[in-house]
C-alpha cells in the first residue's frame, strides 16, 4: 500500500508536469537548513525558556533518529521498488536509510515547538497554526518527492510529538529540582558517546546490486549519525557553559534587540555555508560532521548569548537578568 501511494503521487506529479516539485523541494530544504534560525531567534530575543524547550526537543529527536535509522536499516523506496523515481534533486539530498524521515523529525520539534510557544500568546495563535501545518507539509513533501514512505513520516511525526511532550515533562521536573540538571546533561553526553560507539561498530546490510556494488554504503549512511549526535553533544556542552557562567537575558523585542539578534544570525549562515565543507574536508565526513555540529550548536546556545550578556546594559539599561 505504501508503494502504491508513492506511485499515485508520482503519477500526479507527471500529470501536472512537476509544477509543485520546486515548492516541495524548498519545503524540505528549509526544514533542515534555515528553520532552526526561528527558535534560535526566539531563544535570543523573546523567551529564553521557550527557546530552550524547542531546541531541547529538537536535540532529543536528533539523537534518537540516527540510532533508529541505523538500527532498522530500511532501504529507500526507489531501492525497494525500481518504478519509483524521486522528483527533482530530492534523491541527492535523501541521505541515510529511509526510516524514519529525518526531515520530518527536524521540522517536527522545531516548528512544532514554535507552535506550542506561539499558542501561549493569543495574538500569535495564527502563527501557531502555520507552524503546525508546516510540520505536516514537510512530512507530505517527503512522500510527494518519492523519498519516504507514509510509515517513515508517521513514525517521524510521532517521535516529534513524544519529544515535545517528554521535554515539557522534563522541564517541569527540573523546575522542581534545578540542581539535578547537570546529571541529565552528563547522562545525555554519555548516551551520545555510547551512540557513536554503537553506530560505528554495529553490523550493516551489505546487499549488492547486479553489478556487484553496494546498494547502500554504510560508511556514507553513518555520516548523518555522527552529525546528529554531535548536535546533542554541542548543545549539552553549550548549555552547561551558558547556565554556569553566562546566564544571559533575552535581548527583547525592541529595535535594538531585533537588530542585534538578526546580526547574530548572519554567522550561522556563514558557518553553515562555508565552515561546514572546510571542516568536513579537513577531518573527513564522520569526524568533520561531528566537530562542525558541536561548534554550530555551541555558537547559538552559548557563544552569541555571551555577546548578548555583554550588551545587556545597552539593551536593557541595567535591568535584572533572566536566569533560566
Amino acid at each position: 500500500m505504501d508503494i502504491s501511494y508513492l506511485l499515485m503521487l508520482q503519477d500526479f506529479r507527471g500529470s501536472i508536469q512537476e509544477a509543485w516539485t520546486p515548492f516541495m523541494e524548498w519545503v524540505s530544504m528549509f526544514a533542515t537548513t534555515w528553520l532552526i534560525m526561528i527558535p534560535v531567534f526566539w531563544y535570543w530575543n523573546r523567551n529564553k525558556r521557550q527557546g530552550l524547550y524547542t531546541l531541547t526537543s529538537y536535540y532529543i529527536c536528533m539523537t534518537l533518529t540516527p540510532l533508529i535509522k541505523l538500527t532498522a536499516c530500511i532501504y529507500r523506496p526507489w531501492i525497494r521498488e525500481p518504478a519509483i523515481h524521486p522528483a527533482g534533486d530530492a534523491i541527492t539530498t535523501a541521505t541515510g536509510y529511509s526510516f524514519p524521515s529525518g526531515h520530518t523529525t527536524t521540522a517536527g520539534p522545531l516548528s512544532g515547538g514554535m507552535a506550542v510557544n506561539t499558542w501561549k500568546e493569543k495574538r500569535l495563535r495564527p502563527l501557531s497554526v502555520l507552524f503546525a501545518l508546516y510540520v505536516l507539509l514537510t512530512g507530505f513533501s517527503r512522500n510527494y518527492l518519492g523519498v519516504h514512505t507514509p510509515q517513515d513520516v508517521f513514525v517521524a511525526i510521532t517521535l516529534s510529538v513524544l519529544s515535545l511532550i517528554g521535554t515539557a515533562k522534563l522541564f517541569e521536573y527540573l523546575d522542581a529540582h534545578p540542581e539535578r540538571e547537570n546529571w541529565f546533561l552528563l547522562g545525555g553526553f554519555l548516551f551520545c558517546c555510547a551512540g557513536l560507539l554503537y553506530i560505528t561498530l554495529k553490523a550493516y546490510p551489505m546487499d549488492l546490486t547486479a553489478e556487484g556494488k553496494l546498494l547502500v554504503d554504510p560508511q556514507k549512511m553513518m555520516n548523518d549519525g555522527y552529525g546528529d549526535l554531535g548536535k546533542m553533544i554541542g548543545f549539552i556542552i553549550a548549555r552547561y557553559v551558558e547556565k554556569t557562567w553566562i546566564r544571559f537575558k533575552p535581548a527583547g523585542f525592541t529595535w535594538k534587540g531585533v537588530l542585534l539578534c538578526l546580526v547574530g544570525l548572519v554567522p550561522m549562515w556563514l558557518l553553515k555555508s562555508y565552515l561546514s565543507p572546510v571542516i568536513t574536508g579537513w577531518l573527513g565526513s564522520h569526524w568533520g560532521k561531528l566537530v562542525f555540529s558541536i561548534l554550530y550548536a555551541f555558537y547559538y546556545v552559548a557563544l552569541f548569548p555571551a555577546v548578548l550578556k555583554l550588551c545587556e546594559r545597552w539593551l536593557h539599561g541595567g535591568e535584572g537578568q533572566e536566569t533560566v
